[in-house]
This record gives C-alpha cells, sequence and structure tokens, in this order.
C-alpha cells in the first residue's frame, strides 16, 4: 500500500484598490504558506492595508465565512470609522474586480509552473503579484473586466 502525499498549499488573500482621486490603481496582498485565511486573518490583512492606505477604506467583498464574524467586527469598531464593508450578494464573483486577477496569476503566469514545494510556489506568486502592482494597464483591465458599477472614465 502507498500513501499519497498531501498537497501544500500557499493561500492568498489581494484587495485591488482605487485612490481616493480615482488616478491610481493599487495591489495589496498576503501569502500563507501551508495555511489557509481564516476570519481572524482576514482581519490583521485589511489592518495592514489600513496601515498602508494611511487613511480611510472601504471594503468590497463577499459574505464568505472570513469575512464575517467576531475579529472583523472588532477590527471595524476599533478602525475608528476608518473601515466601511460592503457585502456583495451571494454568488457575485462576476462583480469582483479581483476575481479576474486570480485567473491571470493561476491560469496565465503560473499555467504551467511546477515548483517543488510551496515555498518555492510562495517565492513564485509574491514576484508575480509584486511585479503586477506595477502595471496600471493590467489592473485596470481586472476592474473593467469586473460587472462592478464605477464609473468606468474615472478608470481609463
Amino acid at each position: 500500500m502507498q500513501r499519497g502525499r498531501r498537497r501544500d498549499k500557499v493561500s492568498v488573500a489581494a484587495a485591488v484598490w482605487l485612490t481616493p482621486r480615482r488616478d491610481r490603481l493599487g495591489l495589496s496582498f498576503r501569502t500563507l504558506v501551508r495555511g489557509y485565511f481564516n476570519n481572524a486573518r482576514v482581519a490583521a490583512v485589511l489592518e495592514g492595508l489600513l496601515e498602508e492606505l494611511g487613511g480611510p477604506a472601504v471594503v468590497v467583498w463577499d459574505g464568505g465565512a472570513m469575512h464575517r464574524g467576531d475579529p472583523i467586527t472588532d477590527l471595524v469598531a476599533r478602525a475608528g470609522g476608518r473601515l466601511a464593508l460592503e457585502r456583495l450578494p451571494p454568488y457575485g464573483a462576476e462583480l469582483m474586480p479581483v476575481e479576474p486577477l486570480w485567473a491571470w496569476l493561476k491560469h496565465g503566469r503560473m499555467a504551467n509552473f511546477a515548483p517543488h514545494d510551496a515555498d518555492e510556489l510562495n517565492a513564485r506568486a509574491v514576484a508575480e503579484l509584486t511585479a503586477l502592482r506595477r502595471d496600471q494597464t493590467l489592473l485596470r483591465s481586472f476592474f473593467h473586466a469586473s460587472s462592478l458599477p464605477l464609473p468606468r472614465t474615472l478608470l481609463t
């Protein structure tokens, strides 16, 4: 009898954001090697995002379990009005600008990549996402590919 090896994994949490002047898009992300994002880890990601942005943020996301619960509620309370959460309807993936980003990363940039382990996979994902931060055209394409009702003329 042979035992199968369990698959190592890398989880990624990402936010594509628009500046208040609507003149530039940004990308924030965190990775976890051999782990997953629960609501406590998502709250930590949001806290880091607030620090990175320096000002208030409106987060538009789905109502997944990792986006609910005490850690999220506590962060909103601690943020003192700097963090507003807007939930999309269930099964609203087409509204999320980050969904085309996942398709680009998984099925494009990393489609034929065969890492030796999760650490190598993480390093490649981080490198791809870091490079993406500088590509305003591609970041805009993720917003345009979504059905999120944004003023498109502000994103051209």
